[in-house]
């Protein structure tokens, strides 16, 4: 399972409002159906309250998604819900893109918050 443990947080450098945005262009997990790997991109938006994400930690934490069976909007939702836990952000946005398929390309975007 992933491991929501694996995430820390570091003081916020200011009080004022700013943005911040990662991007994993390495992102794996599994198709829960036929166990094939399914490749994919996250991108995570948020503005801090407080707390931001470290990102050492934020990379092993989405590693341990690497041979989780999920379908992709369940990995969406599971990064933006743990990611809103570990960091009670103002504003958080994640999207996860996903390699094509079958001629099929994939986005998610999954949110919390009040976007400013």
């Amino acid at each position: 399972m992933p491991d929501a443990t694996l995430l820390e947080t570091f003081d916020s450098p200011t009080t004022e409002p700013f943005l911040i945005e990662h991007v994993n262009e390495e992102f794996t997990s599994v198709c829960p159906i036929t166990g094939h790997p399914d490749f994919g991109r996250v991108t995570v938006r948020y503005e801090p309250d407080g707390a931001c994400i470290e990102l050492k930690s934020l990379k092993l934490y989405f590693q341990s998604f690497r041979n989780e069976g999920a379908f992709y909007e369940a990995v969406t939702n599971q990064i933006r819900d743990d990611l809103r836990d570990c960091m009670t952000p103002r504003w958080m946005e994640v999207v996860t893109e996903w390699k094509g398929r079958g001629g099929i390309h994939s986005r998610i975007t999954a949110t919390a918050g009040e976007e400013l």
